[in-house]
């Protein structure tokens, strides 16, 4: 045996029990694919498994910055593939991650430290990652990650609290979500003595049960004299799929001239009352003409072929749009399996890693997701100004095995092919689609559904028709109205004006007090950064750039 000390990391699968108990044939396949999936980050990371358990895994890291640069590449990950799956069946790790002195027998770890990192990954949130102390001091200053102090945590079998830290983990526009704080214990005092800490317990609550009481007996009181006051809300919802008669490909405009301003709307145009958008709910009639991820000859034979046909019927579908339907079946259940059995059969023919699920039982849709969310038309706008030659290595915010894909299988695509880009990284693309409107749809339509917010189309045949930048690197999608880096009160000022400015490039600056700079509808990338750099000087100061075109940037 010799001791060492090592980067521990834990992991495992939150609420695995049910999902065997479920389903326990497809719960172990998504296990061996996931399994495939951390196990070839852990070795991209230099890391080691030592032993594995079911669900679990413990590996250890000579550094607490890989270890915790492969959990959140993990997690990430495993989030995008989680998405293809209804919430009740997601399969989300748990990772705990702490540093330790560790003693090594035959390959394997034991000792505290194999322990506390069990006990950290007990403490995290479903899909997230918790840390000890020792690691947040390692990797602070090293990695773009924020973290929440979530103080002293009691575990078992451990004798002394362990300080712990939540990971933030990003958000699909490229933000970071802020983990729900654990409340820490308090610790008393040094030196005092042990019976003091139980009895100051039972002083607060006896406290706490007076005050409470006191409370309670005030508000009896005050609602007899007092009216109730009701609050009534009902929360909006943004269309998911515009449904006005804006054109798909806006034009460009001459590359010459850049419009200064934009021009007005004619009167029919400027109307604020506009269609509402179709949206689909389980329990709805079926419209074959909005069913998602589909061909549109797919959509012609489902509404001349099934929907005129007598029950017991079915269609199911998946993501990547491959289809099964069944008409004239002897019941219901019957309908049911042979259109998902037609429709996984052909994704699995084709290597779809996409599970079908039922959309229509009869004339009636039971898919429980709704339309998935896509961007208002146009959805390709033409600019002569932002267009560039296409080329894989400057497609941002993928993985080099996602440029491979590409280089490989859009590349050389015959026409029409586009690529739907979304803010974590998430992807669809597609070749030789009868039109640029369907191989549009089915990409966004595909990459929101897994993304959970609007994807971009970025790329058309052999051009970019969004900015790519050159001059910073992309770190995700950029919202003005969302940003915590610019002052509140200029936000929604800022989101405006950007949509205003649909042609040439466009850039914002922010500086120390978060006084926004704006380069607008610039004729190269260059003069937009000049621009926005400049507007910001002249309110704030040590300004840099945080957005171009629609992407937040960072430095390279």
């Amino acid at each position: 045996m010799k001791r060492k000390i090592a980067a521990i990391f834990a992991a495992d699968i939150a609420g695995y029990s049910r999902l065997v108990a479920e389903d326990e044939e497809e719960t172990l396949r998504r296990l061996a694919s996931y399994r495939q999936v951390t196990d070839d980050f852990i070795a991209k990371g230099g890391g080691r498994i030592f032993n594995t358990a079911g669900d679990a895994v413990l590996a250890e890291f000579p550094s607490a910055v890989e270890a915790v640069r492969c959990a959140i590449d993990i997690q990430e990950s495993l989030r995008t593939r989680n998405m293809a799956y209804p919430p009740s069946r997601q399969m989300a790790f748990r990772i705990g991650i702490t540093i330790g002195d560790v003693v090594e027998r035959d390959g394997d770890l034991l000792g505290d430290g194999v322990n506390i990192a069990a006990r950290l990954e007990g403490l995290a949130e479903v899909g997230g990652i918790c840390v000890s102390r020792a690691v947040h001091e390692q990797v602070a200053n090293k990695l773009s990650v924020q973290f929440a102090d979530i103080g002293a945590q009691e575990v078992k079998n451990i004798p002394t609290p362990v300080h712990a830290y939540m990971v933030a983990m990003r958000r699909e526009d490229g933000s970071y979500a802020t983990p729900q704080v654990k409340k820490p214990i308090k610790v008393p005092p040094p030196g005092a003595p042990a019976w003091m800490w139980p009895a100051g317990i039972t002083l607060v609550l006896l406290a706490a049960i007076g005050v409470g009481g006191f409370l309670a007996y005030t508000k009896l009181e005050t609602s007899a004299t007092k009216p109730a006051a009701v609050a009534s809300s009902a929360p909006a919802s943004a269309p998911l799929v515009s449904a006005s008669p804006a054109p798909l490909v806006a034009p460009a405009p001459p590359a010459s001239t850049v419009p200064s301003a934009k021009p007005a709307p004619t009167p029919a145009l400027a109307a604020p009352a506009s269609p509402p958008a179709p949206s689909i709910a389980s329990g709805d009639k079926l419209a074959t003409d909005i069913i998602p991820f589909v061909s549109d000859r797919t959509r012609n034979v489902l509404a001349t072929e099934y929907a005129p046909a007598n029950d017991f019927k079915a269609i199911a579908l998946n993501i990547n749009g491959f289809v099964g339907s069944s008409v004239a079946q002897p019941s219901e259940d019957a309908a049911k399996t042979s259109a998902l059995e037609q429709c996984q059969k052909r994704a699995d023919n084709a290597g779809s890693p996409r599970k079908c699920e039922l959309y229509a039982v009869g004339n009636t849709i039971v898919y429980a997701h709704g339309l998935p969310p896509v961007p208002p038309l146009p959805w390709v706008k033409r600019d002569a100004l932002v267009e560039k030659p296409y080329a894989t290595k400057d497609v941002p915010l993928l993985r080099e095995a996602a440029r491979a894909r590409l280089d490989s299988l859009f590349v050389p695509g015959r026409k029409t092919r586009t690529i739907a880009l979304g803010p974590g990284g998430h992807y669809f693309f597609n070749a030789g689609i009868d039109s640029l409107e369907e191989s549009a749809r089915r990409n966004l339509q595909a990459c929101g559904a897994v993304a959970g917010v609007p994807c971009t189309i970025v790329a058309v045949d052999d051009v970019f028709v969004v900015p790519i930048p050159a001059t910073l690197r992309v770190i995700g999608f950029f919202k003005a109205a969302d940003s915590s880096v610019i002052t509140p009160g200029e936000r929604s000022d800022v989101a405006r004006k950007l949509a205003d400015a649909t042609v040439g490039w466009n850039a914002v600056a922010v500086g120390t007090q978060g006084r926004p700079g704006l380069g607008l509808k610039a004729e190269n990338e260059q003069s937009a950064v000049n621009a926005a750099l400049g507007d910001c000087a002249r309110r704030d100061s040590d300004c840099h750039v945080i957005a171009i075109g629609p992407f937040a940037v960072g430095p390279n």
